[in-house]
């Protein structure tokens, strides 16, 4: 991975996670996909930290379980399913099974994406990559917030989080498919936002940079540095850094939110 350059990192995930006040999502039942590992994993063991009720969701199902078993050990609610957002019934069965575990739900994080498409431009990259990146990306995220609709509704209180991407935001080259998903998902944010408001169900967009994580391990230096060099705060983006926004977008604090996309980037775009 990577080696962070620039002004020091003021924090660290076990940092953030011993100063949350554990009462602000007491008791919030929330699924979060993708939540094996990455920025995923960061938002699962925030949530829990912060007095939520925590399902982790991923198609790797056995590191979700290894992790919710260790989350558990440390005293936080965290339970484990497996997810398949290329498969509409895996979906609606993981749906159906977080409110069998949690007995409803009041928050959804769609966080599970491929990215797939990076370093090749656009008559490198072919229609089977365009359309797996689509089917996860952008039909996954809908089918899974459709499938947890009604109980969000039954909630009153009911909120998602969709993980955009400031790569759709700048533009980036060589990144078409993943870059354009994350533009679809940016306006099904919006469009749901509206249809399902008069249910009480919030629904907003976080949009990350460049964050050290797994998933972008591939990523080449000149991009790396390209972020460096445009940040208003000059470091790496670490995934404790995208944290507090999906804490806040799942709080009671945001409850008259809806619709909007927050980019969390260290500046680097500014809208």
């Amino acid at each position: 991975m990577t080696q962070a350059h620039g002004i020091a990192d003021p924090r660290s995930l076990d940092g953030l996670l011993a100063e949350l006040p554990r009462d602000l999502l007491r008791g919030r039942r929330v699924l979060v996909t993708g939540a094996a590992r990455g920025l995923g994993l960061a938002f699962a063991k925030s949530i829990a930290q912060a007095g939520g009720r925590v399902v982790l969701a991923d198609v790797l199902a056995e590191l979700a379980q290894a992790e919710a078993t260790a989350m558990r050990g440390a005293g936080l609610d965290a339970q484990a399913l497996a997810v398949d957002l290329l498969d509409p019934e895996s979906i609606q069965r993981c749906a159906e099974q977080t409110l069998q575990r949690l007995g409803g739900l009041d928050g959804l994080v769609n966080n599970a994406a491929i990215t797939n498409s990076g370093g090749r431009d656009a008559h490198a990259l072919d229609v089977a990559t365009w359309d797996r990146v689509m089917d996860v990306n952008v039909r996954g995220t809908w089918l899974t917030s459709r499938a947890c609709q009604p109980a969000l509704a039954a909630s009153g209180h009911g909120a998602i989080v969709n993980l955009a991407s400031d790569t759709a935001l700048w533009g980036a080259p060589n990144l078409l498919a993943y870059a354009s998903s994350k533009g679809a998902v940016i306006a099904m944010t919006r469009s749901l936002a509206r249809e399902w408001g008069g249910d009480g169900i919030t629904v907003n967009a976080i949009a990350p940079g460049l964050t050290l994580v797994e998933a972008t391990e591939y990523v080449p230096q000149a991009r790396h540095d390209k972020y460096l060099e445009g940040r208003a705060l000059p470091r790496e983006q670490q995934a404790v850094d995208v944290c507090g926004a999906v804490l806040f977008a799942l709080s009671p604090l945001a409850r008259f939110v809806s619709g909007q996309l927050l980019a969390v980037n260290g500046g680097f775009v500014m809208h």
